[in-house]
């Protein structure tokens, strides 16, 4: 688990991009320029820095950073907040999620992916709470949580999220059939009124209920 000089380096002109394209927050930029994203794509190393998504088994993909950088922004993390990701996938934005000292709960459906990411993190300092299942249920028993956050293409926003999202906590997810989806927030203003932002369009895998 080495994490060189040059991978530092690349770390540093990957952040720059991020800010060229417009990431502004100084915590989430400060989280990518820490993260080993390379560590997560022991198959694809060389490619680790660059600013695009690359496979990682099971039909699924490490989203590219900007993606990462740009959801994690319009969550608003604040320190010490209980966070439900959607979607575990590689493990690198739940270790972005927990560099910012956000307290992570993580759902993935896919065995193979959930066994070989719990395999990781520990080992490169990073302990979310895993769970192997399917996430349009969440996770309701450790609820409510302060911010979700959605890594897949949702059809709709799940009605059971919402209701384990605390009044005035945000909901993040690329929403939409298709190709295609619109990254869109949504804010919980009381237990039934919600507002909603849409920040232009992404593509993700789709959200597929169910384990796997």
């Amino acid at each position: 688990m080495i994490d060189t000089l040059q991978h530092k380096g690349q770390r540093k002109r990957l952040v720059e991009l991020l800010q060229k394209k417009g990431i502004s927050d100084e915590k989430v930029l400060m989280a990518l320029n820490t993260v080993p994203r390379h560590l997560f794509m022991s198959h694809l190393p060389h490619f680790a820095y660059e600013d695009k998504a690359y496979p990682i088994g099971a039909e699924q993909t490490i989203s590219q950073p900007f993606t990462v950088a740009f959801q994690t922004q319009l969550l608003e993390i604040k320190k010490g907040e209980k966070i439900l990701e959607i979607g575990t996938g590689s493990g690198y934005q739940s270790a972005v999620l927990i560099e910012m000292g956000a307290k992570v709960y993580t759902i993935e459906r896919v065995l193979e992916l959930y066994t070989k990411t719990q395999a990781l993190l520990p080992k490169i300092g990073y302990n979310p709470q895993f769970f192997y299942g399917d996430g349009y249920l969440g996770k309701p028993t450790y609820g409510p949580f302060d911010k979700i956050l959605i890594t897949a293409g949702a059809p709709s926003v799940p009605e059971e999220l919402l209701k384990q999202l605390k009044i005035g906590g945000i909901l993040v997810a690329p929403i939409g059939l298709g190709d295609c989806q619109i990254m869109t927030k949504i804010t919980k203003v009381d237990e039934t009124n919600f507002q909603k932002q849409e920040f232009g369009d992404f593509a993700f895998v789709p959200m597929i209920k169910g384990v796997k």
